[in-house]
């Protein structure tokens, strides 16, 4: 993600923020043009401010705006109330509770992430109401006295997360218990798209032959396949094949675990870039570790290896960072030859290099086509 400054004063803000701590405007997030606006107020909405005073389009932000969740703004003669990510919301937690408001709110703040590097990848974002299986989430809490305990898992299109997980402490117990050495809402929302984008990219873009020359055969039977793994553990070596150990378990999982680590790898480097980091260790004589951040990671013309490479040198780097510090490794795992070859399928699918699907974040002509 991208470093923001306000249009009112020149000030950095960031992604989330809601007011400008230098000139005090109020600050809200415009996705289709990846920018933040300073806002006064216009009336029953907001008029966008750049410096020196010049006042321009008119906006509102997200009807979540109320509940403290979502900074988004949709253009003030807009009929819609929830912005470009929100209007896939297809259940909430009951919000008269303020424990689980607190977990919304930080389950929203992840989901925003994602959906910014969605909206950048320019990739198919359709609703329920636009595609007979659009992306709709659920955030459900569980319900000890029915004996309800949800499950965070997607099922065609419908993402549901298990409310459970914003809270640090269970969703760290659930972590070691599953001896995952990652586990985070962000990692969740990246994850559980993936297969959503499997459905709709791969599946039904024509991609499916290609895809399984990388991933396998996806018609191996799934609940058996999670069975074994479960039964039996990760399969032996699985570091040469896979990017973690659960995406052993399945050909979807597989895709899906690669999906999310493609993600988190593109909307971290764009993170360096903006803050102009270069790598270059004073032992690394051979330049293993030596990377600068200054290729746009979001254009088609970048290679898997150029991104790989960078990769390589910007974790190692934090990693070190957060060793020092006594904490965990922020990246816990090694990309192996075929692991890359994995991730330049998913960069190559994302950039409509592979079967039928074109991509783009905008709204589709008609249930179930592609915009262009």
């Amino acid at each position: 993600m991208k470093l923001f400054s306000c249009p009112a004063c020149d000030q950095v803000v960031f992604f989330d923020n809601i007011r400008c701590e230098r000139c005090g405007h109020t600050l809200g997030y415009e996705p289709r043009g990846n920018r933040m606006l300073a806002l006064e107020v216009d009336g029953d909405a907001f008029v966008s401010v750049e410096r020196g005073g010049q006042r321009a389009d008119r906006w509102r932000y997200c009807d979540n705006h109320r509940y403290g969740v979502c900074n988004w703004l949709i253009p003030a003669e807009s009929a819609d109330l929830l912005c470009l990510a929100d209007r896939h919301n297809l259940m909430v937690p009951d919000l008269s509770d303020p424990a689980n408001q607190a977990l919304w709110g930080k389950m929203e703040a992840a989901k925003h992430r994602m959906f910014y590097t969605l909206l950048r990848l320019k990739l198919p974002l359709w609703t329920r109401a636009e595609h007979p299986e659009g992306l709709g989430f659920k955030f459900l809490a569980d319900d000890p006295a029915a004996g309800v305990k949800v499950m965070t898992g997607h099922d065609e299109g419908i993402v549901t997360v298990a409310l459970a997980e914003a809270d640090d402490v269970e969703r760290e117990t659930r972590r070691n218990a599953m001896g995952e050495p990652y586990r985070t809402l962000l990692g969740h929302f990246r994850h559980e798209v993936g297969h959503w984008y499997w459905d709709m990219l791969v599946r039904d873009g024509g991609a499916l032959d290609a895809c399984r020359a990388i991933f396998g055969d996806d018609r191996i039977d799934y609940g058996q396949a999670l069975q074994a793994h479960y039964a039996n553990g990760p399969k032996p070596g699985w570091q040469e094949e896979y990017v973690s150990s659960y995406a052993g378990s399945h050909p979807w999982e597989d895709f899906a675990e690669t999906w999310a680590h493609y993600l988190h790898i593109v909307d971290t480097l764009e993170v360096g870039g903006s803050y102009g980091m270069t790598i270059h260790p004073r032992l690394d004589r051979d330049g293993i570790l030596t990377t600068e951040l200054d290729f746009k990671v979001y254009d088609a013309a970048t290679t898997i290896e150029e991104i790989a490479d960078a990769w390589l040198a910007l974790s190692q780097a934090l990693n070190s960072m957060n060793r020092a510090m006594g904490l965990s490794d922020l990246y816990p795992f090694v990309l192996s030859r075929t692991v890359i070859r994995k991730l330049g399928f998913i960069h190559d699918l994302v950039h409509g290099r592979v079967g039928n699907a074109v991509t783009a974040a905008e709204t589709p002509a008609a249930p179930g086509a592609v915009a262009a």
